[in-house]
């Protein structure tokens, strides 16, 4: 059985950039996606760049979906932000709370992405599709996973259609969260995120900032090959890929791959997958 994918991209910040990324869309988009999503940073500080190549992606002919962060936001510009989306022809969201640039404060007047999804359903009714983020290992903020799980209700309660983890490497873990959540009354498609492993010093640092586990018998491994990018690489893919037959085999509804840009790892998962 062949998976549906979908694919996350971070807006480019420089002309280079955004040249690499339109080929490696080119590469990508042969997966046939649903839909590829662009990150929002933090506090709205990539706005810019996030809606220019949701634009892009819309015009090569692909579903866009725009993350949308609420943090430091006020209603007045979420509405603008939302009107302008429409008017592109988007039709899905990736509703957050996201983070506040540093130096700055809280401000603004939403303080969960519960509140930016309700806020949305009252504005736009059901134009968008929303999707949420969720944490098969629990949120690194979180005072425990009971109210990490509460916490993601509440958010599938104020309005969203979907959700979309956090990257993980232990398949229980998914499988567990996907069972606690259906008995906390949550009966939306939970899609489990898969970062493709190409550099181990990138992983260390991405995980260690978002708490995302990775398993000691695999840390080890990718300490034991230094500085040997190739064996990285392969080590990276047999892992990855074994972790998404087992998705697959458990019964997950689809896999959003967090590409960080590149084609390469990403196409090679799912050509061993079959897709």
């Amino acid at each position: 059985m062949t998976l549906p994918i979908s694919l996350e991209f971070f807006p480019p910040k420089t002309p280079e950039g955004a040249a690499k990324l339109r080929d490696a869309r080119k590469v990508l988009y042969q997966l046939k996606p649903e839909f590829c999503s662009v990150t929002y940073g933090a506090g709205g500080s990539t706005q810019k760049g996030t809606f220019e190549t949701v634009g892009e992606i819309l015009q090569e002919g692909v579903d866009a979906a725009s993350h949308l962060s609420c943090i430091g936001a006020t209603r007045a510009r979420v509405r603008e932000e939302l009107a302008n989306l429409k008017a592109m022809g988007v039709r899905r969201l990736v509703a957050l709370r996201g983070d506040m640039p540093s130096g700055f404060g809280i401000g603004g007047e939403f303080h969960y992405a519960s509140d930016l999804i309700s806020f949305i359903r009252e504005e736009t009714g059901r134009d968008f599709h929303i999707e949420v983020a969720c944490y098969p290992e629990v949120h690194p903020q979180a005072k425990s996973p009971e109210s990490d799980l509460q916490a993601f209700a509440t958010k599938v309660h104020a309005g969203a259609d979907s959700a979309i983890t956090q990257y993980f490497f232990n398949a229980d873990a998914y499988f567990r969260f996907v069972d606690e959540a259906k008995k906390a009354g949550v009966n939306v498609p939970i899609i489990p995120g898969i970062m493709p492993i190409a550099s181990s010093t990138q992983l260390m640092r991405f995980s260690d900032a978002c708490g995302a586990e990775i398993p000691r018998w695999i840390r080890l491994r990718l300490q034991s090959f230094g500085d040997d990018t190739a064996s990285i690489k392969s080590f990276g893919l047999d892992v990855v890929t074994d972790l998404c037959e087992r998705m697959r085999a458990g019964g997950a509804p689809s896999m959003h791959f967090y590409t960080m840009n590149q084609a390469g790892a990403t196409v090679e998962i799912c050509k061993r997958l079959g897709v």
